[in-house]
């Protein structure tokens, strides 16, 4: 099969690697459309280490079951999955916070991903979709379960309605869009979304209902906004972060572009900031999830862009420049 392989350091290419072998309790996935991460551009620029040249990468998926080992799944059933592998035993995986196993494996970082022809996957990760839901769409699960998990944790931590909340967002990637287009849909009604990429701002104002801004021209003012949302994750977006939160405010950080930088600490502590972090999601959030894109509740997805598996290369060196507009593109073989 073709597959698109990272090489080394700001280099993939498409070669020929190996069909996936069927195991038992697994089933081999033909896919249809799989999305470029945030995680995997870390990789591209050889800032994750466990990510390692000649893996296939690639976790977030829309596909179909081509070849199953597994009584709960049979050919040409349209599924998306939980990229996540976990135990089942430990006691996270017990208490039904799976996302935290102590034992878990992900795909297109301990195994092969998604930027193939075909994936090989657990059958316990795989998550059924609506047979009239597009490929387009589903492929958009992971990302957006994520932003519902991230949101879902801060609003228990809220001391009143989100609807009521002065929100930023920081970052227009899909990650900042998802978690702009899930609020809004749920009647926030002053959203603020700052970007320093003039083609996202542009694409960000044609498919948000938010004030879209350049945080370098216009920084947010000091503490403005009862929730933040950090979809970037270097130091100058925690410190950002962190200034513009009113006493007592929750900061959702989700980004993870420097893995560690110093914060205020003094204003989180003494205006009794509510700090979160947030790691991908449960299967709960999947299902919810999936029930949300397919019922159209992040918008028309038009900040998409879909190119062939082929062009992988390319746009993967484009969003490494910054001369791309879409939030998100998504490949398909």
């Amino acid at each position: 099969m073709k597959a698109l392989v990272y090489k080394k350091p700001e280099l993939m290419a498409l070669e020929d690697y190996p069909d996936p072998v069927l195991a038992s309790g697994e089933v081999i996935i033909k896919i249809e459309s799989s999305g470029i991460c945030g995680s995997d551009m870390h990789a591209y620029f050889g800032h994750d280490p466990r990510r390692m040249p000649g893996l296939v990468m690639g976790h977030e998926v829309s596909g179909v079951i081509h070849q199953s080992a597994s009584p709960l799944y049979k050919p040409g059933k349209k599924v998306t999955v939980d990229p996540l592998i976990t135990c089942g035993f430990c006691s996270y995986c017990r208490t039904g916070r799976d996302n935290l196993c102590e034992n878990r494996t992900m795909i297109g970082m301990n195994r092969p991903g998604a930027y193939a022809e075909y994936m090989a996957i657990p059958a316990a990760s795989v998550v059924p979709i609506p047979e009239d839901m597009p490929h387009r769409v589903a492929v958009l699960t992971e990302p957006a379960a994520t932003v519902v998990h991230a949101l879902s944790i801060s609003e228990a931590r809220m001391h009143r309605p989100v609807q009521e909340q002065q929100v930023l967002v920081i970052g227009g990637g899909a990650i900042g869009m998802l978690m702009a287009l899930l609020l809004t849909s749920r009647g926030v009604r002053h959203v603020d979304l700052a970007e320093t990429n003039a083609l996202r701002r542009v694409s960000a104002a044609e498919h948000l209902p938010a004030r879209i801004i350049d945080p370098v021209d216009t920084p947010p003012a000091e503490s403005s906004y009862n929730f933040v949302v950090d979809a970037v994750g270097r130091k100058v977006t925690r410190d950002m972060a962190i200034q513009a939160l009113k006493p007592n405010g929750v900061l959702m950080h989700m980004g993870l572009q420097d893995w560690s930088s110093e914060v205020d600490m003094r204003k989180i502590t003494l205006a009794e900031l509510i700090v979160l972090g947030t790691y991908t999601y449960s299967y709960a959030d999947i299902q919810a999830t999936v029930q949300a894109l397919h019922d159209q509740v992040f918008g028309d997805l038009g900040w998409v862009e879909y190119q062939p598996l082929a062009d992988g290369p390319g746009a993967f060196a484009m969003l490494a420049r910054h001369k791309i507009r879409a939030a998100k593109i998504v490949l398909q073989p």
